[in-house]
């Protein structure tokens, strides 16, 4: 017989690094969308185990409620890409790396930043998933 087809969507293999925020989290918002500050509501495409938390890391995408900023903005359920996380995680090639702040951007729904710069550092895991979050940031660690 013949292989058989992969068939949806293809995942993207990304390491796993360690998990610094759970539902719940705040983070700061690193760009200028009108945000200021948001609450981690849920974690998207994490399957884990009934009753536990869903945790995030650097480049995973999040559903937030924005908690201070433009009223307009304030209450909404928005898209966010994780940037910074303060706990220590481990890349493939053996650094470890921690930021001085929990920190995300928010995103449109497919993929694009909604603000027009970053401030602030961002990880290489997260300008390697989303392109268009490189070529805003101020710098990419």
């Amino acid at each position: 017989m013949g292989s058989r087809r992969k068939l949806g969507r293809k995942k993207v293999v990304k390491p796993r690094t360690s998990y610094g925020l759970a539902n719940g989290s705040k983070l700061l918002i690193a760009d200028n969308s009108g945000a200021k500050i948001a609450k981690i509501i849920n974690v998207d495409h994490r399957k884990t185990r009934q009753r536990r938390l869903p945790m995030a890391t650097v480049g995973d995408v999040c559903t937030v409620t924005v908690r201070k900023g433009k009223p307009e903005l304030r209450g909404n359920l928005l898209k966010c890409v994780i940037v910074r996380q303060k706990r220590i995680y481990r890349r493939v090639d053996g650094t470890r790396l921690c930021f001085e702040d929990n920190a995300g951007v928010i995103i449109t729904a497919d993929g694009d930043p909604k603000g027009t710069e970053i401030r602030g550092p961002i990880a290489r895991e997260a300008a390697e998933s989303f392109p268009r979050l490189a070529s805003i940031s101020s710098l990419i660690i």
